[in-house]
């Protein structure tokens, strides 16, 4: 069996347990996420985003797994093949992260007028498509917040999800407005939905930007030491190469002579 470097192969070991625990939480997290759609119920807007987003994870959560299992087994065994497969694994990885994080990088400080302007295309709510209604309700609900930019994006058809309770009176979360343009008044969220949301897409693209430009270090790492385990399966008898001092860094034949005296 060809001789590998016992640091570096332990190195690349712990490398792709490291990276093997990163694919069973990817997989963790989107069983979580799962299981809590299923208790508050599958049905709603963007359903079919949700399910798009989980199988993503799950994919991404397994192939990572069984890349960091095939490293790991080709340092353990020393098996080229197992190795070059890895290497060409890391580079598509890295080439598709980058394809991803980039871009994504890229577009963001322009994300929140984009998101801004798309909004404001949907007033007044009231006259909005019927998705449009379901979608900022379901915001409504589950944000506590109503309209968009405020309660009057809704003109004189303020829904009913954005009433608040008696608890958040007190609270000073609300506001008394007239509503549904009668005399009678109800009290309405004072906070407005957008901000919120766009606060929650913006850190979610923040992380995501921040975990994707991580892995592709990380998978970086992986192909420089992965390159180095093949070099030295390639070239077993080839000796380690050492860093010399350059003789401008040598000391006078003198100095050595002082630190350094011959032999009588």
């Amino acid at each position: 069996m060809a001789q590998v470097n016992p640091c570096l192969k332990c190195t690349f070991t712990a490398f792709n347990i490291l990276f093997a625990i990163i694919g069973g939480f990817i997989i963790g997290f989107a069983l979580l996420i799962q299981v809590l759609t299923n208790i508050h119920g599958g049905e709603g807007v963007g359903l079919e985003g949700r399910t798009s987003g989980l199988i993503g994870l799950y994919v991404v959560g397994a192939i990572t797994m069984v890349i960091a299992i095939l490293g790991a087994y080709g340092a353990h065994r020393e098996s080229k093949v197992s190795l070059i497969v890895f290497l060409v694994c890391m580079v598509i990885g890295t080439l598709l992260m980058l394809r991803v994080g980039i871009p994504t990088a890229a577009i963001r400080p322009e994300l929140e007028g984009i998101m801004e302007t798309r909004a404001r295309e949907n007033l007044p709510l009231d006259q909005a498509s019927e998705e449009v209604k379901a979608l900022v309700e379901e915001l409504q609900k589950g944000l506590h917040c109503c309209g968009l930019f405020s309660y009057k994006d809704w003109e004189d058809n303020i829904p009913d999800s954005c009433l608040c309770n008696q608890e958040e009176q007190m609270e000073g979360k609300c506001e008394a407005v007239s509503y549904r343009g009668t005399l009678q008044r109800k009290s309405v969220y004072s906070q407005s939905c957008f901000p919120i949301n766009r606060g929650l897409v913006l850190r979610v693209i923040d992380i995501t930007i921040g975990v994707d430009l991580t892995l592709a270090i990380l998978v970086l790492l992986g192909m420089i030491l992965s390159s180095i385990i093949i070099h030295q399966l390639r070239h077993p008898n080839r000796p380690t190469v050492l860093l010399s001092v350059p003789g401008i860094f040598t000391p006078p034949s003198k100095y050595q002579e002082l630190h350094n005296p011959p032999a009588y």
